[in-house]
């Protein structure tokens, strides 16, 4: 899906990126969790008119990726293809993810100037090979120290596990290369320090920071016991380190070494999006390497919560993983899109149940937001003829409106568009949403309507006008977050006509009262949020 929307050339666009996912499997909730947030959050500044860049991709290399592929009797390159055709960009197409690029860690685009970034540090001083020995875990391609590990029980006893996929960790002892990320350290330190919003939330960064005071171990940027990655350049009996790999996908995806002007129109990113499991990755590996290239550093990581399900973090590993698909044929894409955003604090753990989905979408989509929509429609329909009269005689309860808005607009954009807040951010149109309700509850133009004056006449255009120009900015302002809904609510209120393509409309400019002209068709369409049927059963 293409990016819409004014952009000024040469400005540094607003880059977000999505962790790059492991093809050893089909996507579950958790990955397109993150996925939405970044697409919601591009989407909103694309709507601020601002230059946009959203990246998202595949892992394609690594020893679990072989391993899984020689389960299936089949190449890691074949392997790989087929779930990147068959899973991943099918699932990001039908929930509507708007990103710009999608890169696969085994494109050569990415190949080649992996091997060009590694050589200059090579060249430079910042590699050396040594040898190492210690415990492994192939589910999160690391070394793991000693302290990090789980006792075994059961089946496991008397093994160390890995503490996030709590299974037994390998002991490998290799010759391999080395980064020197142990000079790099204090330099770390002292970055997140001048930049205390450099990681978020503020529980990661204490993580990290303390992770890092501890003093940092060099980095094994290398494997020789498997060959499913990238040759080191010079020696070609070894291939870089997965980590290593994957991580330069932020910078080669936009022209690293290849175009120049792209590279600097883009690079570094505003905002990494992340899982807390791979945040050091990302806040201490990632920005050392960018230190030790001499190259600008991201200017947030954002690091989201775990998805629990019975408590146990969602994962395939661990057998809870659930299609997306199983969701939004029950829901829908809008409101699974909404759900997840709305239901957990953004860095947070939280918890996913079918029963609280259906509870929300209840009350929230259908009940508040589904049926002041419908309801709208079919009054300016049935008083009106579904011509949208113009406002006449406005008082106080007009005004009250018209200041939740602005307030829902200035709130929403800073939680959203600066703060990461999407759940406070949509809880601020919802709050809106309800005001509205509130407002047709209190002024009951059903009654007003019998009032045949001119007086009573004006009154009733007032409410409706009123009521519809909220309606409006809603749909201005849950595009980023629904854009089927708001497509269809825009359609209803015949403002693609009048105000022209909801995706060119302006978040600053949704809390402008009176954009929706008079003499605008209202129709009533078709309902924005059915009601859901039973629970399918498996």
């Amino acid at each position: 899906m293409a990016a819409t929307g004014s952009e000024k050339q040469g400005a540094k666009a607003y880059y977000v990126s999505t962790p790059i996912y492991y093809v050893n499997d089909a996507p579950h909730l958790g990955h397109a969790y993150t996925t939405v947030a970044g697409d919601v959050l591009t989407r909103w500044h694309r709507q601020r008119g601002e230059k946009v860049w959203y990246l998202t991709g595949t892992d394609e290399h690594g020893q679990k990726i072989m391993r899984t592929a020689e389960t299936n009797g089949v190449t890691p390159q074949a392997w790989a293809d087929k779930l990147v055709t068959e899973a991943w960009k099918p699932l990001w197409e039908h929930l509507e993810i708007a990103n710009d690029d999608f890169i696969r860690t085994t494109q050569k685009r990415h190949t080649d100037r992996v091997q060009e970034f590694v050589q200059d540090l090579y060249d430079k001083g910042e590699i050396y090979k040594g040898g190492y020995e210690g415990p492994y875990c192939v589910g999160c391609e690391e070394y793991k120290l000693p302290g990090e590990l789980l006792d075994g029980e059961g089946e496991y006893a008397g093994q160390k596990l890995c503490p996030i996929h709590k299974k037994p960790v390998e002991i490998l002892s290799e010759e391999n290369y080395f980064f020197k990320l142990s000079e790099y350290g204090e330099k770390l330190l002292a970055h997140y320090e001048a930049n205390p919003g450099f990681i978020q939330p503020e529980s990661a960064r204490n993580e990290v920071v303390n992770f890092v005071r501890q003093g940092l171990q060099d980095l094994s940027i290398s494997r020789s016991t498997f060959d499913w990655g990238i040759p080191i350049p010079w020696d070609d009996k070894h291939v870089i380190y997965v980590w290593v790999d994957a991580l330069l996908n932020y910078a080669t995806a936009v022209g690293y070494n290849e175009n120049q002007a792209k590279f600097e129109e883009t690079f570094p990113a505003d905002v990494h999006l992340v899982g807390k499991d791979i945040l050091r990755f990302h806040a201490v590996i990632w920005p050392a390497m960018l230190m030790a290239q001499g190259l600008p550093l991201p200017g947030r990581i954002a690091a989201n919560g775990w998805l629990m399900v019975g408590g146990e973090k969602m994962s395939k590993s661990n057998l809870t993983g659930i299609k997306p698909q199983d969701l939004t044929t029950h829901f829908g894409v809008d409101a699974y899109r909404w759900y997840f955003l709305r239901a957990i604090a953004f860095g947070q753990d939280g918890s996913f149940s079918w029963e609280d989905f259906s509870a929300r979408y209840t009350s929230e989509l259908a009940n508040d937001y589904g049926n002041l929509a419908s309801r709208v429609a079919a009054m300016v329909g049935k008083y009106f003829g579904g011509e949208l009269p113009a406002s006449a005689a406005d008082g106080e309860a007009e005004e009250a409106i018209h200041a939740g808005l602005a307030k829902a607009v200035s709130e929403a954009d800073r939680r959203i568009g600066e703060e990461l807040d999407f759940q406070g951010g949509i809880l601020a149109v919802f709050d809106f949403v309800k005001q509205v309700n509130g407002y047709i509850t209190e002024q009951e133009p059903w009654k007003v309507a019998k009032d045949t004056s001119d007086e009573g006449r004006a009154r009733l255009a007032t409410i409706l006008y009123t009521a519809a120009e909220s309606l409006r900015a809603v749909a201005v302002l849950l595009n980023p977050v629904m854009p089927e809904t708001s497509r269809k609510l825009w359609e209803s209120l015949g403002a693609e006509a009048s105000l022209g393509a909801l995706a060119d409309q302006r978040i600053q400019e949704a809390g402008d009262w009176g954009r929706l002209p008079a003499g605008t068709t209202v129709t009533k369409g078709a309902v924005l949020f059915p009601r859901l049927e039973e629970k399918p059963t498996a």
